[in-house]
């Protein structure tokens, strides 16, 4: 079975000022997320709903080389670390989508959670410097870099776009439905 998430918020304040106000977000989407694809064992990672081929094992791979690619190439200016350094994304675009099949929950679940704890810390290293102001060190075409804010703002996006993907998915394969676990936080 896929392993427990546990996060550090269950919601963004109510009156948090902006760094406070997205973080928040961004941890919500991703709880959400973990609760969508927690708990599955390997088959349900793999189920799909047709006509599309997306798996919950193929999201939470995708995720976390997005977790990485954001936070590491926009951010840093790095390339994403393993094991997404030795493929070779334009002959097999969709490679995470593709091996996710041969990974195991519990290697998925890992996967993600490491990703997430990386961006977490640089994250939180970026906003000690200069908050949702830190420059990212990508240089787009325009010759611009893309703020914190910029980059958080289209993680929360990848992640409200997947969770709709997410919540058809696992109905179809248990019936879970909602919005979020049942939480006393509100």
């Amino acid at each position: 079975m896929s392993g427990d998430f546990s996060f550090p918020v269950l919601e963004p304040p109510t009156a948090g000022d902006e760094t406070e106000t997205l973080l928040g977000e961004l941890e919500r989407q991703r709880r959400l997320f973990a609760w969508k694809c927690g708990g599955l064992d390997a088959a349900s990672l793999q189920a799909t709903l047709r006509p599309s081929e997306m798996t919950l094992g193929g999201l939470l791979k995708h995720m976390a080389l997005v977790e990485d690619a954001h936070f590491a190439r926009l951010l840093l200016a790095e390339p994403p670390g393993e094991p997404w350094n030795e493929v070779d994304f334009d002959a097999d675009p969709d490679w995470e989508w593709r091996t996710a099949k041969d990974d195991s929950p519990e290697q998925l679940t890992r996967l993600w959670q490491e990703k997430v704890e990386l961006s977490r810390r640089r994250v939180a290293d970026a906003v000690a410097v200069a908050g949702m102001e830190t420059e990212g060190r990508y240089v787009t075409r325009s010759g611009q870099h893309p703020l914190l804010r910029r980059i958080v703002v289209d993680m929360i996006s990848e992640y409200a776009r997947h969770l709709g993907h997410a919540d058809l998915i696992r109905e179809s394969i248990d019936g879970l439905v909602g919005e979020e676990p049942e939480s006393d936080q509100r």
